[in-house]
């Protein structure tokens, strides 16, 4: 009787093992096609990107001159778009909890109008582009009939797509995997998707690769042993972003609404938006401070070295509002990287800690601020600054960042599973102010 209840077990444990390793090796063929796919667009939005900025630089002022023009191009193609015009990467997130539908046209929508933003000069990032524009190619090929995927199915492809596109654009292929994965509910973390979005990753982290696509990174930070005087300088520094992070999106979101009440019309709102940042950098070029345009990869770059001027944090918290508020298309994550950086740094040197611990560490509590998402901001400034030395420091202002940013984030369609500061389940969205932290914490 043993023997046959041990026999059916094993042939139990059998047929589910054969069943997962099927299952397993679907999902890593897919992932791989999705990461080939997305991973090669991608690359080429790179090079476009790296072309632009190339271009910008070679024929300054006349790029930046020609910012207006791109607007009116780029509100255009957009008004011609259908209704996700200006959803962005909110799209995104009601597509993943299935109540939309993510049109494939997103892709090159995005990948246009980042890339002509970047030629003339627009404050704006590219990785929030690359998740759109990832979500967008996941999205089409979730779509092709013979391969037969249900809803669930579809949705896992543009997780793949999303992290696909990360690792290639911003080369960080570990947080790649995590991003799409635990930013649409704060709490919960999609952990059937780590399998095919790691593939899909590492799948187009090597295909752009080899298209030349240099990954970013920057020298291991040193840090000093724990003290507590230093652990208390970096809880200060991660309270201060972390209210930073908060400012930023609100004025983030507020900015397109101000603007829309002032100028109606979007074309009008994209020119005036556009001669005011051409006044405003021509203004910095002549005061020898020409650090606002494009991205701002370069000036992070600078500012773990401590080349930084203390009004650095502010002026690209309000040029990048400026630029998304007017219409202009990009990302946020790293003008979000620039501003935690710069003020990392000049924090750095008013309280004597190591200027690149200081710059750092900005860079996590401001992005853990403004995404809610721990895990991937441990992983990406881990994977930027190497996985030793800071870890213990950037943990920190990761922590006490997440907590004193509160529920404020730059995507109003993120959910808030569970409560920050109690094990309590609230299901709130982020920056959703009908909701008191009061009336939050007694859900």
């Amino acid at each position: 009787m043993k023997k046959d209840n041990l026999s059916n077990e094993l042939d139990k444990a059998w047929r589910e093992s054969s069943w997962n390793f099927v299952h397993m090796m679907r999902w890593i063929l897919l992932a791989i096609i999705v990461g080939l796919i997305v991973g090669a667009v991608s690359a080429a939005f790179s090079i476009g990107d790296r072309l632009a900025n190339t271009t910008r630089n070679a024929h300054f002022p006349i790029t930046l001159l020609l910012l207006p023009v791109a607007g009116l191009f780029i509100t255009y193609i957009y008004q011609h778009a259908g209704e996700y015009k200006v959803r962005g990467t909110n799209l995104l997130l009601t597509t993943l909890r299935a109540q939309t539908k993510l049109p494939v046209r997103m892709a090159p929508l995005i990948f246009v109008s980042t890339i002509l933003t970047h030629l003339c000069g627009g404050s704006v990032g590219r990785e929030g582009a690359a998740l759109q524009l990832g979500g967008a190619l996941g999205s089409g090929i979730g779509q092709i009939p013979f391969l037969k995927l249900d809803d669930g199915d579809k949705r896992m492809v543009i997780l793949c797509g999303m992290s696909a596109a990360f690792s290639a654009i911003f080369g960080t292929p570990i947080a790649a995997v995590f991003f799409p994965i635990e930013f649409i509910s704060i709490g919960i973390i999609q952990y059937s998707a780590i399998l095919p979005c790691f593939f899909a990753s590492v799948t187009a982290g090597a295909v752009a690769a080899l298209a030349g696509i240099e990954k970013e990174s920057f020298d291991m930070v040193d840090a000093p042993d724990l003290s507590l005087a230093l652990t208390g300088k970096v809880f200060i520094l991660s309270i201060c972003v972390a209210i930073i992070s908060i400012a930023f999106c609100l004025i983030l979101k507020n900015s397109g609404k101000v603007l829309a009440k002032i100028f109606p019309s979007p074309y009008i709102r994209v020119v005036a938006g556009g001669l005011v940042f051409i006044i405003i950098s021509i203004i910095t070029v002549w005061l020898g401070i020409p650090r606002y345009m494009g991205a701002g990869m370069d000036i992070i770059e600078k500012a773990v070295k401590g080349d930084v001027y203390w009004f650095d944090f502010i002026l690209k918290i309000l040029l990048t509002a400026l630029c998304i508020g007017s219409g202009y298309k990009g990302g946020e994550i790293v003008p979000s990287l620039f501003i935690g950086a710069t003020f990392g740094a000049a924090f750095a040197g008013i309280a004597d800690i190591p200027v690149a611990l200081g710059a750092s560490c900005g860079m996590a509590a401001m992005f853990c601020g403004v995404t809610n998402c721990p895990v991937t901001t441990l992983l990406i400034v881990s994977e930027l600054f190497g996985f030793r030395g800071a870890s213990v420091y950037f943990l920190q202002a990761i922590a006490v960042s997440y907590v004193m940013s509160g529920y404020f984030g730059l995507y109003s369609e993120q959910k808030i599973v569970y409560s920050k500061f109690r094990t309590q389940y609230i299901d709130r969205k982020a920056g959703a102010l009908d909701i008191s932290l009061e009336e939050a914490k007694e859900k």
